[in-house]
């Protein structure tokens, strides 16, 4: 009986004396191996060109970075006359900008119009907000002014620069928007 007890205790140590040392030195012989055989091959870098300066070949005309350069520049921006376009931006620059004029008219649709005081207005809904524009009111990003009201739209003035630079006068509409139920 006393031996039926001893057998699992005396498999168990055969079995841990089995996993010793022995085949753990083989591993690390076999990875010391292969460690050895893997050397990376690198392959040498080319030498670097040399550097050769070129010279500057407009080095007797102004530099362009230079202040005289800039200064020519500004002199004959300022010896142009002032244009008759530049007259229809320079009222728009002085003066303080409404609220709506922080909106692209595409974000802004007429929801009614309405006559108070005997004038016309128009309902404009942005950001699901209601704004009440009259006549001379300014709406857009591109200095519009409103011109006219009716029932379904509102006309404005816009003042936009052309492909060439020139500012230029333009009309715009925002028509009533129905409501889809």
């Amino acid at each position: 009986m006393r031996l039926m007890r001893s057998l699992p205790l005396l498999l168990a140590a055969l079995v841990l004396a089995g996993c010793g040392a022995s085949s753990e030195d083989e591993l690390r012989a076999w990875m010391l191996e292969q460690r050895n055989q893997m050397r990376p091959r690198v392959a040498p870098i080319s030498e670097p060109k040399p550097y050769k300066p070129e010279n500057y070949a407009d080095a007797a005309t102004i530099d362009p970075f230079s202040k005289e350069k800039l200064t020519s520049a500004l002199k004959r921006d300022m010896a142009q006359p002032a244009s008759i376009t530049s007259a229809l931006i320079a009222p728009e620059l002085a003066r303080r900008k409404e609220a709506l004029e922080a909106f692209p008219l595409d974000a802004m649709s007429m929801v009614g119009s309405l006559i108070q005081e005997g004038q016309p207005a128009a309902l404009i809904r942005v950001d699901r907000l209601l704004y009440q524009v009259r006549l001379g009111n300014h709406l857009g990003m591109n200095y519009g002014r409103v011109t006219k009201i009716t029932e379904t739209e509102v006309t404005l003035r816009e003042i936009v620069q052309d492909a060439v630079g020139e500012w230029i006068e333009r009309a715009a509409t925002l028509q009533l928007q129905e409501r889809v139920k």
